[in-house]
């Protein structure tokens, strides 16, 4: 079953994630220090948004390296499935984190503290420059893979956000808006926490082994029903091994079939062209087996 090894031999990035992670990291010092010296909720804020995301490149490179890793006696499917319980503890920590912070900026809007304009600015628009860089290292592959396109997509989100707080920043020299600092933090944490829960419920959901939501079952089984002198299809089986891999399992009952290998070979190759299944497992009877289950 050559689909089997495909997680093996894949290229892991390990230059471009470094330096990504780095660059973001620094940059989340920087701003977590000039947001509590100056007392800016606003920028604090950003700074938990970009560590999270920091977070996010690990997971990504993790997941790059986990699907690298052979299987094993102890562990068959190998440690690919880490990288769904990294994302799942990340979402369930970033929750916690933005709602600590949505309590304090409820606070300081009863009692607003003036934002010093021209530092928020200055921190802000080396976040946008920070983030583009970052982004442009991810550019060249994103389109190759899931991983590297969710990194990409971080990081432009992440130049959004520090585009938001220098408007802010803007804003408040011309206007001195106190009450501006704690509403944009109350803001960014809105946002972030609508990403935080769909990465949750999408985790949760991977976690006990729901269908990916990029696959349509009906669609999978259609296919399968399809096959020339496929009667009946049984034990069809979908989940995600791990945030990029999707596998399957399934019994398809053909009553004439002459045990041609190709056969097999050929449904993977279209269970991958077709659905992104890299990892599909195909028995073949001539007639329906007492244990089955039934899931469509």
């Amino acid at each position: 079953m050559h689909n089997h090894d495909s997680h093996v031999n894949k290229p892991r990035y390990n230059t471009i994630f470094a330096v990504g992670i780095g660059l973001n990291i620094a940059y989340v010092v920087v701003e977590a220090f000039y947001g509590w010296k100056i007392n800016s909720l606003a920028l604090i804020a950003d700074a938990g948004h970009n560590l999270s995301d920091v977070a996010g490149l690990l997971l990504a490179w993790a997941a790059t390296f986990m699907a690298s890793l052979r299987p094993n006696m102890r562990h068959t499917f190998g440690w690919q499935k880490a990288s769904i319980m990294a994302a799942f503890i990340n979402s369930v920590l970033l929750l916690v984190a933005m709602g600590s912070l949505i309590l304090e900026s409820i606070q300081r809007l009863q009692s607003p503290e003036p934002m010093q304009g021209l530092v928020v600015i200055a921190v802000a628009a080396s976040g946008i420059v920070i983030n583009a860089l970052a982004a442009l290292l991810f550019i060249k592959n994103e389109h190759q893979d899931l991983n590297l396109r969710a990194a990409f997509l971080h990081m432009i989100s992440d130049a959004l956000v520090s585009l938001g707080v220098l408007i802010a920043g803007v804003l408040y020299l011309w206007f001195e808006w106190a009450w501006l600092d704690p509403v944009l933090s109350l803001a960014i944490s809105v946002i972030i926490i609508v990403s935080a829960l769909n990465l949750f419920k999408k985790t949760l959901h991977m976690m006990f082994d729901g269908v990916p939501d990029s696959i349509e079952l009906s669609k999978v089984y259609d296919y399968l029903k399809s096959i020339q002198g496929v009667s009946k299809v049984q034990d069809l089986h979908v989940w995600a091994m791990s945030t990029s891999d999707i596998a399957l399992t399934t019994q398809l009952i053909i009553p004439n079939w002459q045990h041609d290998d190709g056969l097999i070979d050929e449904i993977q190759d279209a269970l991958l062209t077709q659905f992104n299944i890299s990892h599909a497992t195909i028995q073949i009877t001539k007639a329906p087996t007492s244990t089955s289950c039934s899931n469509l």
